[in-house]
């Protein structure tokens, strides 16, 4: 986008429209022009009608059409989306193996989700300078929320934040895959099955992956189990940064705990529709769809320094008592931090 000039208001040329009048008798000359010498002056002297400080600086080309210049701004953002709209409907952009859309998701889908992550939960980013500017990385952080609205404003948080808008690829649940709608777009905003073998390879691509390895188990916890993490499973996330050597990158998300109390869980229910379980909360079924809101709690997001795995020999993947000892370290190092934020934290919604 072409750089705009601001003309302060107070300026004479805000008026005028261009410079002032002194000073267009004085540039309008093409080259050097003399000046003739009063009677009773010296040659050269400077008329006194026309004092020096009247001179002002030249204009830069185009300063008078402000106006003109907001609309040529509207009428390059119409002829952006246009040309989006264009490769759209015909098909003229890329995607990587995974069915990634980096177009759509910085376009589209990360412009829905912004309003959402700035005004309504207004996340507070730390540590963000630990995730590495370049090369693989894998980001383990906490689940909760009875929808997993954590992983996508974790996904806003690292791209807008970090200096090098890096983009984080989720490993998700089988589940997000089987339904009709959220399956196309998880896969277009760079989501991928929880699996070892597509983390690897995102990993050894130079990408930043996360990991949420409480799974369901975090997800769909109860209220009055907020922020206990629980169990990490068998460790292989931590066997997947082995075999990539990169680094594991802890993550604290509080907030996320309080958008949807559960404090019931209707398990028939549950099974006949398919879900690991169907949350009850003070809203929800109870105000039909307007249940659905989630409370607008005040979040904070932190990620904590690199656990470095490039220094384990080759065979150290497969080391069933390493990858215990590194999995509880990564879990006692988030569940510090929950508790750290939770003291420092003045109010649930504020």
């Amino acid at each position: 986008m072409a750089d705009a000039k601001v003309i302060p208001f107070d300026d004479d040329r805000s008026r005028s429209g261009g410079v002032p009048r002194a000073a267009r008798r004085r540039s309008s000359g093409r080259g050097t022009r003399s000046v003739s010498a009063l009677p009773g002056q010296q040659p050269g002297a400077v008329p006194p009608e026309e004092p020096q400080e009247a001179v002002g600086a030249p204009e830069a080309p185009g300063a008078a059409g402000a106006t003109g210049t907001a609309g040529g701004g509207w009428d390059r953002r119409i002829a952006g989306g246009l040309a989006f709209l264009r490769r759209r409907v015909t098909g003229d952009y890329e995607v990587d193996e995974f069915g990634y859309d980096e177009e759509l998701t910085d376009q589209v889908l990360m412009s829905m989700l912004r309003p959402v992550y700035e005004k309504y939960f207004r996340v507070e980013v730390k540590g963000i300078e630990n995730i590495p500017s370049d090369g693989g990385a894998l980001i383990v952080s906490n689940h909760s929320g009875t929808l997993p609205l954590d992983g996508l404003m974790l996904q806003v948080a690292v791209h807008d934040n970090h200096p090098a808008g890096r983009h984080l690829r989720l490993l998700a649940a089988d589940l997000v895959f089987m339904l009709p709608v959220v399956n196309e777009l998880a896969r277009k905003a760079g989501h991928t099955l929880a699996c070892a073998e597509d983390a690897e390879r995102l990993l050894r691509q130079g990408e930043v992956v996360g990991v949420m390895p409480e799974g369901f188990k975090g997800i769909g916890k109860p209220f009055g189990e907020r922020y206990k993490l629980q169990r990490f499973g068998r460790g292989g996330f931590v066997s997947t940064a082995l075999r990539a050597g990169v680094p594991i990158v802890p993550c604290s998300i509080v907030g996320a705990e309080e958008i949807y109390p559960m404090i019931g869980n209707a398990k028939t229910l549950a099974r006949l529709l398919g879900f690991p379980y169907f949350p009850i909360t003070p809203t929800f079924p109870w105000l039909g769809p307007l249940g659905a809101l989630p409370l607008p709690t005040k979040w904070t997001i932190q990620f904590g320094e690199p656990i470095p795995t490039d220094g384990y020999p080759l065979e150290a993947a497969e080391d069933p008592m390493l990858m215990f000892n590194l999995t509880d370290q990564v879990r006692e190092r988030i569940q510090h931090t929950l508790y750290e934020l939770l003291v420092q934290r003045r109010s649930v919604f504020f």
